[in-house]
């Protein structure tokens, strides 16, 4: 009989799987559309590689509410760490997971702390979650900045104060005693992951998991409802990581453009798929700088909770 850290796990590989295999989901990869260097293969090796990972966050989450762990510290950014360093054995395209390993892993950990005769549910995880984040450490920001820079994603951009690219940041997170949601709170103006973190992850179960559910009980169909999730949230928060590569006036547009798509009725109408292939096309044909990776890491977190509270394709 599988443990309750193993059906975490699972659950969230899952997440990771579906919202890579949505279709056609404008400017990302997909099923039906790589990006040279980085494959829809790459990424299904990565949520295999990284379950591993999501166990143990689970596991810990609960031995440290059992009293079992000799720390109150969760460990998370070692955890976080070790993912993103797994997924690149396990794979040769890249950066594939590191924003969804940042948003997916304090989940991991936030479902773990509920009892195994309890029900998964998204009000728990949630609470948890904020004693996940308030419990973190500087060891957790550096391991955190560790694992940026293991696989250097693009988009990153340069910070005025403790940018991950400058080898003296570490010394100044130990120095200052800063815990990695000190960080995120310091990046949450342009990076919508650190302001998910920093603000009771919002976007995850204010925007995300309702529309997610909304759409499937109006569809009942799971690719429908994640590219139009994924859309809504892009209509709504801007993609910082094209933001940052392109500037927040072109992110702020295509948001406009799937605000347009939605109206027209996204992947339930016939107008509306037409309008989501062609925003595919456009977004696909500026060498990849306008991807919304950023939108891709939260619709899986959104989903992710979805499959925590049982449902299943």
């Amino acid at each position: 009989m599988r443990s309750r850290h193993d059906e975490i796990a699972a659950a969230l590989q899952l997440a990771l799987l579906l919202e890579v295999s949505a279709y056609p989901k404008p400017g990302n990869v997909h099923r039906t559309r790589d990006f040279g260097r980085t494959r829809f293969e790459h990424f299904l090796s990565s949520a295999a590689a990284v379950g591993q990972h999501f166990r143990l966050a689970a596991l810990r989450g609960r031995r440290t509410v059992d009293r079992l762990a000799q720390s109150r510290e969760l460990g998370i950014g070692e955890r976080i760490r070790r993912a993103v360093e797994t997924c690149s054995k396990w794979q040769h395209g890249g950066n594939t997971s590191l924003g969804a390993i940042f948003l997916l892993t304090p989940i991991a950990y936030a479902a773990g702390m509920i009892p195994p005769s309890s029900t998964l549910k998204a009000r728990e995880i949630r609470k948890n979650l904020r004693e996940v984040v308030r419990r973190t450490t500087s060891a957790d920001a550096v391991n955190a900045y560790r694992a940026i820079c293991h696989v250097s994603p693009g988009g990153l951009g340069r910070v005025a104060e403790l940018d991950v690219n400058d080898q003296d940041s570490i010394a100044e997170i130990r120095k200052r005693n800063l815990t990695l949601l000190d960080i995120f709170r310091r990046s949450a103006e342009y990076d919508t992951i650190s302001w998910e973190w920093a603000n009771d992850f919002s976007v995850t179960f204010d925007i995300g998991l309702p529309f997610l559910i909304q759409e499937l009980q109006t569809t009942g169909d799971i690719n429908i409802a994640v590219v139009d999730t994924y859309l809504e949230i892009l209509s709504r928060i801007a993609d910082t990581l094209i933001a940052r590569k392109l500037g927040m006036m072109t992110a702020k547009e295509i948001s406009r453009r799937a605000r347009r798509v939605l109206r027209m009725g996204g992947m339930k109408t016939i107008s509306g798929r037409r309008a989501v292939q062609q925003m595919d096309e456009a977004l696909q044909s500026s060498d990849h700088a306008s991807n919304p990776g950023t939108t891709a890491d939260l619709t899986a977190s959104a989903l992710s909770v979805l499959i925590l509270e049982g449902y299943r394709p």
